[in-house]
């Protein structure tokens, strides 16, 4: 049982966190930057520790300081939130270093499900449905025109380690496959230090559904259904709708348990969520990529 959490967060989710740290009658460590000084999750936290200055570089993403507040705080556990840390597996593998619990997926987890390429290896292997596409990672345009025309056009190209909108891009004609290509490896190169990109088919009646699990450290996992985030614009979410109106009940049952499977499959312990892209035309459903993390919503 965790007697004192350190939340290495801010604003809205260490607020939540803290909370559920007093129903249960957990102590809380908030951390701060200079500009958050006055923030009221620092008000809210039984105690807290300025960790630098107001760039995130410097004060949230900092893990050598947050460590060493951990270790003066005496906390056992720290919880990410969501953002910032939650997904650094270099930060997990230094909180266990450090005698200190991660609340959330292992390390093993998160490299697992980081990278787009072998996450779609690894669930192809234990019979999740995947996009048809690219074996692996695509090195030149030549090659990518190559698998663009044995996949059947439309295709979207993809950045390995993208995220947030950047590093894809749709192409319908294949005089524009050159062009998209090169963009998406610069986006995958200056935002996410890796130009490594795939080619998948383009479902052309796309909805975007995406099921919330929860794994434990026995190998229990449960799934809480789904809920549809196809409302969006530059591929970020605007609007979420749960249940999905657009998945058939017999599908939705479907879906969870291959969700639990995928989880499964990697010895998934925490909060995650799986995301798939569903195709209204044929019902079809297929697995796009796992957010080793709680989820915003």
């Amino acid at each position: 049982m965790f007697k004192k959490i350190l939340i290495a967060n801010r604003g809205e989710i260490a607020i939540r966190v803290m909370r559920a740290c007093r129903t249960m009658g957990i102590q809380s460590v908030a951390v701060f930057s200079d500009a958050d000084r006055n923030s009221m999750h620092v008000m809210l936290a039984d105690e807290a520790y300025n960790i630098g200055p107001a760039p995130s570089l410097q004060s949230y993403l900092n893990i050598e300081k947050i460590i060493e507040v951990c270790k003066k705080a005496k906390v056992d556990a720290v919880h990410p939130g969501y953002g910032f840390l939650s997904e650094s597996s270099v930060f997990a593998e230094a909180l266990k270093k450090a005698g200190i619990a991660f609340i959330g997926p292992t390390v093993a987890n998160i490299e697992a499900m980081g990278d787009k390429i072998a996450s779609r290896d690894l669930m192809q292997k234990a019979g999740v449905p995947i996009v048809p596409g690219t074996p692996g990672p695509v090195k030149d345009v030549e090659e990518a025109e190559k698998w663009a025309k044995e996949i059947g056009y439309p295709v979207i190209i993809k950045a390995s380690a993208g995220g947030g909108g950047k590093g894809i891009r749709v192409v319908l004609d294949p005089k524009e496959l050159a062009s998209s290509f090169r963009a998406c490896q610069s986006e995958g190169f200056n935002y996410f230090k890796d130009d490594r990109v795939f080619i998948e088919r383009f479902i052309q009646a796309p909805k975007h559904i995406e099921i919330q699990v929860f794994g434990d450290t026995h190998g229990n996992v449960v799934h809480l259904y789904e809920r549809e985030c196809s409302v969006q614009r530059r591929h970020q979410k605007l609007i979420e709708e749960s249940p999905s109106p657009s998945v058939p009940p017999e599908v939705r049952e479907r879906m969870g348990a291959v969700a639990v499977k995928a989880a499964k499959s990697i010895n998934y312990v925490g909060a995650g969520t799986i995301e798939f892209i569903f195709d209204n035309n044929t019902k079809e459903f297929f697995f796009m990529e796992m957010n080793t993390r709680l989820q915003v919503e």
